[in-house]
């Protein structure tokens, strides 16, 4: 653009000039190379003229109006421009903001999938130590148990053993008391009695009782019949005799007394039911009215 206004000015230059040279009286004087020279230069100039046209009909407001279009595009060209680069780099965004979500959602999802691995690890390992401590805790009942019922038996193995040599000192102290005894055997006599008295004790804090149905309804769970005996004065199926001394500890018979069981008596009436709490309450409540 400013090269070509260069060369209007340029051009009107050259035509000023031409036109000066043309008033300029050239004197008859001159010689003829002079004529040839202004000749030459007149041709080159029109020339020129003829040569740039164009150039010559463009005036400054052309020029101008020329140069403000062209400024106009590099505008626009330099909007485009600024608009794709935003575009792109929007879009580069864009792209690097998808990449990382995607990359944040996998991470999520791998802690989701990791905390319910967790979860589910925590929930096994209660259950595992909750079933343990069960499993502990029937263990130590079962132990506590075991070695109660083995004291247990222990105890009635041992009291099972010494009931014979109870019975013997029974009897040796029963016939004794039917002679006759000086003071020296009656002495000896209770001290036998003292020792049986001591062996008793100790079967009742192991928990050892007797067992000495004498006038009480048979029972087979705790008596053992050897022999029936006819008497209408009593209720039929009553201990008459007691041959040998029945024993339990706790709930568990040791040994069941040996007995003679009455007959020909009449019916042992049925026991009476207990009476109920509410029974004294009402009795209370009708006094008290």
């Amino acid at each position: 653009m400013f090269a070509k206004k260069a060369r209007t000015e340029a051009a009107a230059a050259a035509a000023s000039d031409d036109s000066e040279e043309r008033d300029v009286k050239i004197p008859v004087e001159a010689d003829d190379e002079v004529a040839k020279a202004q000749a030459a230069s007149d041709e080159t100039a029109a020339e020129a003229a003829s040569a740039e046209p164009a150039d010559r009909d463009d005036t400054p407001e052309q020029a101008a109006a020329s140069q403000a279009m062209t400024e106009e595009e590099m505008v626009e060209a330099a909007i485009r421009a600024g608009e794709e680069a935003a575009a792109n780099d929007f879009k580069l965004k864009y792209e690097q903001a998808q990449n990382e979500l995607a990359e944040v959602r996998k991470k999520l999802a791998a802690a989701e999938e990791t905390a319910t691995t967790a979860d589910a690890k925590v929930r096994e390992a209660q259950d595992r130590v909750a079933r343990l401590q069960a499993d502990w805790d029937n263990y130590r009942r079962r132990t506590a148990s075991e070695r109660l019922a083995e004291k247990s038996r222990a105890t009635e193995k041992l009291v099972t053993a010494l009931l014979p040599v109870l019975d013997d000192m029974e009897r040796a102290i029963d016939h004794a008391r039917m002679q006759e005894m000086d003071e020296a055997f009656s002495q000896f006599v209770d001290g036998v009695e003292a020792v049986r008295a001591k062996m008793l004790d100790v079967f009742g804090h192991e928990g050892v009782e007797a067992i000495d149905p004498k006038g009480e309804a048979f029972n087979p769970l705790e008596h053992q019949a050897v022999g029936r005996v006819e008497d209408p004065e009593q209720y039929d199926e009553t201990v008459n005799d007691v041959y040998q001394k029945g024993y339990r500890m706790a709930d568990r018979v040791l040994r069941a007394a040996m007995v003679t069981v009455t007959y020909g008596g009449e019916k042992r009436p049925a026991p009476e039911p207990e009476a109920s709490e509410e029974a004294p309450d009402a009795a209370s409540d009708e006094a008290a009215e």
